[in-house]
């Protein structure tokens, strides 16, 4: 009988991370749950054995690249392999970047891109010697196009995806069959905008169309189990990659107009704590206040599935034809 799935997620306690860890539950999987608060870990962690997989709690801050060599170290002491990580921690600060500190903005990198730096490094460091594994960055549309009011948050998005390319060329060149994939993720419903650090007069919000943590991590949990370099989650994604590329300019006037109310709502900021420095130590679960404005499906997701279903009967095809015809 084939082992259970080790999976390791990074920004387990609430979020997408959250609703991943319950997906990865519901098949049976080892589960490695890494953050920062532990009321929310222990929420996931219940989570996972209410759906039928197995947890390992580790309350650590991916900024901190001891803490996450250790953490992978008790992973692998405890359950002898890391099959699966899922880099997908996260923090930001709603503010004009002349707003914001250097000690804040250093903050915002050091979980935001380096959590995934020292993440990768220790999955690759367990990975390698046995030539096997899956690597996920969850990474978003603001790796291709930056916002206003968020320079950190899109500057440690857009090194993301220039590190990972970087290092699947290292892979493929050294013909390791350790995978790397991105899943680009648009607006979503987490509890996130109850605790990031706004500066700003008006309540943070996700910048509409807004979708629930669990379709995007259906897609995580793909990615995870397939090999794709990248997964684009939302036509309003696909609409900024595309929009970006072709009109680079108009979209630099378009969110100078837009942008600033299109991630806030009416409702006065009352600067409660955020997560920056410590973590809000509370249990929100996956979903955040957005309930009634976000989508639960995606058609581009399961046009993505299925083009690959198609591609893999293809090559299956394929093959049998081949073989017919040497046998012939």
């Amino acid at each position: 009988m084939k082992d259970p799935t080790v999976v390791v997620i990074t920004g387990a306690s609430a979020g997408v991370g959250r609703a991943t860890a319950i997906k990865f539950a519901k098949r049976n999987a080892k589960i490695a749950l890494l953050a920062r608060g532990t009321q929310g870990l222990e929420g996931a962690r219940r989570d996972v054995v209410a759906n039928g997989g197995e947890a390992l709690v580790i309350p650590v801050d991916v900024a901190d690249h001891t803490a996450i060599e250790n953490a992978a170290e008790a992973i692998t002491d405890t359950w002898g392999k890391i099959d699966i990580w899922i880099n997908c921690a996260m923090t930001t600060i709603l503010a004009e970047f002349s707003d914001i500190t250097p000690q804040e903005f250093r903050r915002v990198t050091e979980v935001t891109y380096l959590g995934y730096v020292y993440g990768t490094m220790s999955a690759l460091k367990r990975m390698m010697p046995l030539n096997r594994g899956k690597i996920v960055q969850v990474g978003s549309s603001l790796c291709y196009r930056g916002i206003p009011l968020q320079s950190a948050y899109c500057g440690a998005k857009h090194a993301i995806k220039g590190f990972t390319e970087s290092i699947r060329s290292e892979l493929m060149h050294n013909k390791c069959k350790i995978t790397i994939s991105m899943v680009h993720l648009p607006a979503i419903n987490t509890p996130q905008f109850l605790w990031s650090k706004n500066k700003m007069p008006r309540k943070h919000q996700p910048v509409p169309p807004i979708y629930q943590p669990e379709l995007c991590a259906d897609a995580v949990v793909w990615a995870a189990t397939h090999k794709k370099r990248e997964i684009l989650v939302g036509f309003s994604t696909v609409k900024v990659l595309s929009l970006n590329k072709v009109f680079p300019g108009i979209i630099d006037i378009y969110l100078a107009k837009k942008g600033y109310d299109s991630q806030q709502y009416n409702g006065i900021n009352e600067h409660k704590e955020d997560n920056l420095w410590n973590p809000v130590d509370k249990d929100y679960g996956s979903r955040g206040v957005f309930n009634e404005d976000s989508r639960t499906k995606d058609l581009l997701l399961q046009l993505s599935k299925l083009h690959a279903l198609k591609l893999s009967i293809g090559a299956l095809f394929t093959l049998m034809l081949l073989f017919s015809c040497r046998k012939k």
